[in-house]
């Protein structure tokens, strides 16, 4: 019942989310090939940019001249930054909101224990995020079809899609446990979305100095870097413990919290 009524309430804002990411990425893909002709001019023009601006933005790494180089950089830069918002913005009013709205009380006194109430929104949540990456990936898989002439790597595409998803699920899993603490869904929603923004710039701070280097391990954004992905054509195990470990420890934590929260209205 929940499930159900969770899903309905929050598919229009999934597909608002699903159409404009799919929209961009089939519009970023098909202006690859235009990218890829210029690629001498492209390469000299970006050795023109400072070096802090390079690793920044993964330009060091990966050349927007090639296929997986371009979708590394503009394409999955933007479905990391974009999911972890959508990921944030959903989990973070998914549990508060009951409180907030003052329908807490109505729904307590329904057959159904706090444990179930957390798993069935969860499991909304996780389906919404599987659901919004497979449109990315099916955009993906659209969009190379402008690029006839380059082999696309499918492998290293999913690898990249994957990695994706457990960021999305990292960002989504802090947020839920989030909004099971606070009641308020303005602060919990402010607080998931600063952190998504937060973690983002460190990522890209720390790609700039050797001496800022120690600041990627607090962004989940450098666990889902594209050059790393691509250059390895692996995911780092390392990063994905550090995923796995944040998103088990962050879900325990929120069903843990609202066995025992307070509830009132």
């Amino acid at each position: 019942m929940i499930f159900q009524r969770e899903f309905k309430r929050g598919r229009k804002s999934l597909l608002i989310w699903s159409v404009i990411l799919g929209g961009l990425i089939v519009g970023l893909l098909s202006m690859f090939p235009q990218f890829a002709e210029q690629q001498e001019s492209l390469s000299k023009m970006m050795e023109a940019y400072p070096e802090s601006m390079q690793k920044a933005f993964g330009l060091d790494e990966l050349s927007l001249g090639t296929l997986m180089g371009f979708y590394g950089i503009e394409v999955h830069m933007m479905t990391t930054l974009l999911g972890s918002i959508y990921a944030a913005m959903l989990a973070s009013n998914i549990l508060a909101k009951e409180e907030n709205e003052k329908t807490i009380e109505f729904l307590l006194s329904k057959p159904i224990t706090r444990s179930q109430i957390v798993a069935q929104k969860l499991g909304v949540v996780i389906v919404n995020i599987l659901i919004f990456n497979s449109v990315a990936a099916a955009a993906g898989l659209i969009g190379f079809q402008f690029a006839k002439d380059h082999d696309v790597p499918y492998e290293t595409f999913a690898l990249l899609i994957i990695a994706a998803i457990l960021l999305h699920f990292t960002f989504a899993a802090i947020s839920f446990m989030l909004s099971s603490v606070m009641k308020k869904t303005r602060n919990t929603l402010s607080a998931s979305i600063a952190l998504v923004i937060a973690a983002y710039f460190l990522n890209m701070i720390s790609g700039i100095s050797e001496d800022l280097d120690v600041l990627k391990y607090f962004s989940p954004f450098t666990y889902a870097d594209a050059s790393s992905i691509i250059k390895e054509d692996a995911i780092n195990i390392l990063y994905l413990v550090m995923m796995a470990a944040v998103i088990l420890f962050s879900i325990l934590a929120a069903f843990m919290v609202y066995q025992k929260k307070d509830i009132s209205v």
